[in-house]
């Protein structure tokens, strides 16, 4: 299905503001919907020749979940003329809402179709239908007549020009609904009606009064446990009921919490009052605060964790420079740097907000380490070339561990003798299917019985687990072009 933008691209002539104008139209479409218990259909007029009455072309299509469809059918990209809908084009001249007399049938529903002008800046530039599935009569009631009389006015709004405005474009998109709680209240702020989801909102926030007849801004300052957050309530609604919208603003009482917002309601530039839409989301702000004081346990863990791999790497250093054994002094050596490693990764997810690593950054940290295998006097450096990204907490442990293995053992067999000068660099490549990272060097390079499934070495056998059971990757190591060593690391993504 053509997007709304699209569309109008495509055919029509609308200056960039005035298409604007449309798409927040239709961001407010599930509301205009709901309050007329109709489909709301958006026409545009389409012609290419400037003596012939336009056709329309519909853009937009909009439900109501209060009320039974009017066209269960998509109606995007549908069309009608001007003698198919004879109101279309005579709100594109007069910008006066209209009505049809008699109620149409439309595949074996009977709809009642009635149009407003949207105007912008004073032209027309596009039609709205609103169509009123028939089939199933509804009983006049309270919340009905409340719903109806509120939708003339947005729609009255509507043809004057003056809504949507460019303040309502995002609230609109996270705006309460209307079966979720809708107020409407007089010019001086006195309550005329309460949905029973709105008046059950104040009701949870600690008002146990009759909300129909009380002052709207009186009551949410009584029930606000902040008594700033009321100030700032009372401010939005005062603004509201003075012609300004307001964005959406949260409400606090009695361990309680709603969200507000607030529409002024202007038709024909009259003050008729405000409607204010309430949704109650203390359950949903009770979770957040459990995610939130989950989070904030994990981060607490891993920090903790990594204070005490960091103990344990300063404890294996110490071990190390007192140990006489050659041999015993370089696997207390390897132990430490593989301990400060994973502290490394654990210290990084102390300060993520999704469990996700900067490889990078890490890399960073542990290379300045990688320095001590160094034999004194050599002139061995090491670069990175690239970037890794950022990948899960499950991946980046065995990932650090793999490379600064690889890098290892780069240093240890590629630069036997001392003296010996040289290069060795990490080099990341990333695809939306895969990371590749190559340790290269330029230094003795392999010998003609290397097999890398049979290497004895430490090393090379924690490396060949972590790649095949931790990352599901693969690894190769061989001669390079250039001479020296190339050990190739491939791990796939997409399955992640």
């Amino acid at each position: 299905m053509s997007t709304l933008s699209f569309l109008l691209a495509t055919h029509t002539e609308l200056s960039g503001d005035e298409v604007a104008h449309l798409q927040r139209l239709a961001s407010e479409w599930q509301l205009l919907s709901d309050l007329s218990f109709a489909d709301f259909l958006l026409w545009v007029p389409v012609t290419t020749d400037p003596e012939a009455a336009p056709h329309f072309l519909c853009v937009a299509h909009s439900r109501p979940t209060t009320a039974p469809t009017a066209h269960p059918d998509d109606m995007v990209g549908g069309t009608a003329t001007a003698t198919q809908h004879p109101q279309l084009a005579r709100a594109l001249d007069d910008t006066t809402m209209r009505r049809e007399e008699q109620p149409r049938w439309h595949r074996g529903r009977s709809i009642r179709r009635e149009v407003v002008p949207v105007v912008y800046q004073g032209r027309v530039i596009a039609v709205l239908g609103r169509d009123t599935n028939l089939a199933a009569p509804r009983v006049p009631s309270t919340l009905e007549i409340s719903y109806l009389a509120v939708a003339g006015d947005l729609c009255q709004m509507i043809a004057d020009g003056t809504f949507p405005t460019a303040d309502d474009a995002e609230e609109g998109r996270s705006s309460p609904r209307v079966g979720d709680g809708l107020v409407r209240v007089s010019a001086i702020g006195t309550v005329l009606y309460a949905s029973p989801n709105a008046a059950s909102a104040f009701h949870r926030l600690g008002w146990s009064d009759e909300l129909v007849g009380a002052d709207l801004p009186t009551v949410t300052r009584r029930v606000s446990a902040d008594p700033f957050e009321g100030a700032e309530v009372v401010s939005m609604l005062r603004d509201a009921l003075a012609g300004t919208p307001s964005p959406r603003t949260e409400v606090e009482g009695r361990g309680a919490t709603a969200v507000v917002r607030a529409l002024p309601l202007r038709p024909r530039g009259v003050p008729s009052g405000a409607l204010v839409l309430v949704r109650d989301v203390t359950e949903v702000r009770r979770r957040d605060r459990a995610l939130m004081s989950k989070d904030a346990t994990i981060r607490e863990i891993h920090h903790r964790v990594k204070n005490n791999l960091q103990t344990v790497a300063a404890l294996l250093r110490l071990q190390a420079r007192r140990t006489r054994h050659e041999e015993a002094r370089s696997a207390l050596t390897e132990s430490m740097r593989r301990v400060a490693s994973i502290a490394l990764v654990h210290e990084s997810l102390a300060a993520s907000v999704d469990e996700r690593v900067d490889i990078d950054e890490v890399l960073a940290g542990v290379l300045p380490m990688m320095n001590d295998l160094v034999r004194a006097g050599a002139g061995v450096s090491l670069s990175r070339e690239g970037r890794a990204g950022a990948l899960p907490a499950v991946m980046a442990t065995p990932l650090v561990l793999v490379v600064t293995e690889l890098v290892s053992n780069a240093l240890e067999h590629g630069f036997p003798t001392p003296q010996t000068s040289g290069s060795v660099r990490i080099v990341a490549t990333r695809t939306a299917s895969e990371l590749r990272i190559d340790i290269v060097d330029d230094g003795a390079g392999l010998p003609d019985t290397f097999s890398l499934e049979r290497a004895p070495g430490l090393g090379l056998q924690i490396v060949r687990t972590l790649v095949d059971s931790e990352l599901g990757g693969t690894l190769s190591v061989r001669p390079d072009a250039d001479g020296g060593t190339r050990a190739e690391l491939r791990i796939p993504l997409t399955r992640r």
